[in-house]
């Protein structure tokens, strides 16, 4: 059933003369959900949310919103919404007036904007809040004031192109879960756009990861994070340490890893990954799960001594120097107080799991933050 989705890309595609921005994105977003697009600048993520939006026409494919499409339609017919970084909220019109001025350009009659107006602030936490002017709010409060303009249109879907990129880290931390939380409460399927993974994993149903123009992966952030596709995946979805090399060897499991540095590690071997013999390819470990000390399995072995001790409460790392090929590599550090006592200039013993090691055929994208 086509409805039960409340937004669909069918092949799009965005050329700007010789370059192609969008390459036949496909995708299926069902109803009430929280989809973000992640991806580095320039990737053609924004492009994309100004496609669905209305701001631009695909060169090919189709959009369609509740089962139909919306080519040609332009964005003021559009049952979508957007809500941009800097939120252009009026500043000589109150609160109230801010989230009338859609249904006031649309022709409502004012008994109906006073209700919807009221309705709508009471959803985004801000009953009383009406007669206050802009300046009197805080950063937060702009922002749900800003998503309350585009509910009180009732749209099929909103999106959102980086809004919390204006706001401090404190209260950036605190509007994810209060985004999630008003989504959640709301119903309405959010589209968001971003480049911080962390904004995508805490506040997301599904991601899709972007990268040049595709999408490298879709899925729920934890698929994201313990099992990428593809090295891009791997590097850009959290925080790894990462080698090259080449495969010598395994078995239907496992797969041997030359190092290009110097040594050997074991790899988990993808069903889906067909690495042969001779294989260059990038290796990738997360810092969390390397064990100190002898504290976990021993697939992988080697030590290092530690060049910065870098605390961070339950976020702490190791920066580590490998002692035979001089690889850099970042531990996590438990809380335990086991290592309470670990400081610069110590040598200490490392060990993962085959499991906690992905392998993909090299690429010469990278994968950069």
């Amino acid at each position: 059933m086509a409805d039960q989705f409340d937004l669909e890309c069918r092949n799009v595609v965005k050329k700007f003369d010789d370059f192609t921005a969008v390459d036949d994105i496909s995708l299926a977003i069902p109803k009430g959900s929280f989809f973000s697009i992640l991806g580095p600048s320039g990737c053609g993520k924004t492009t994309l949310l100004r496609m669905l939006a209305g701001f631009q026409a695909p060169t090919s494919g189709d959009i369609l919103i509740k089962g139909a499409s919306v080519l040609g339609v332009p964005p003021n017919r559009r049952p979508v919404n957007m809500v941009f970084q800097h939120l252009a909220l009026f500043p000589m019109m109150n609160v109230a007036e801010n989230v009338a001025y859609g249904l006031k350009r649309r022709g409502v009659n004012k008994a109906t904007i006073a209700q919807k107006v009221n309705e709508t602030l009471a959803r985004v936490g801000l009953p009383d809040s009406g007669p206050k002017q802009i300046s009197q709010l805080s950063g937060g409060q702009k922002q749900r004031i800003a998503i309350a303009r585009c509910l009180v249109l009732d749209p099929a879907v909103l999106l959102l192109d980086e809004p919390l990129g204006a706001l401090d880290l404190k209260l950036r931390e605190h509007m994810k879960v209060e985004l999630k939380q008003l989504q959640h409460e709301i119903g309405t399927t959010f589209v968001y756009i971003t480049h911080d993974q962390s904004e995508a994993l805490v506040m997301s149903d599904q991601v899709a990861v972007m990268n040049a123009g595709r999408f490298e992966q879709v899925g729920a952030p934890q698929d994201l994070y313990y099992n990428p596709q593809t090295a891009f995946v791997a590097g850009f979805v959290g925080e790894s340490n990462r080698w090259h090399g080449v495969v010598g060897g395994g078995n239907e499991h496992q797969v041997e890893i030359n190092l290009a540095a110097g040594g050997k590690v074991v790899a988990k071997r993808d069903a889906n990954a067909a690495l042969k013999d001779g294989q260059a390819v990038d290796v990738f470990v997360r810092p969390e799960a390397i064990a100190i000390d002898g504290e976990g399995a021993v697939d992988n072995t080697l030590s290092a001594k530690v060049e910065n001790v870098l605390f961070n409460g339950a976020a702490s790392s190791l920066q580590v120097r490998e002692t035979t090929t001089g690889h850099e590599m970042t531990v996590a550090l438990p809380q335990t107080g086991a290592f309470a006592s670990v400081k610069a200039g110590d040598n200490i013993n490392l060990s993962w799991s085959f499991e906690q090691t992905r392998c993909f055929a090299a690429s010469d994208s990278g994968a950069t933050a």
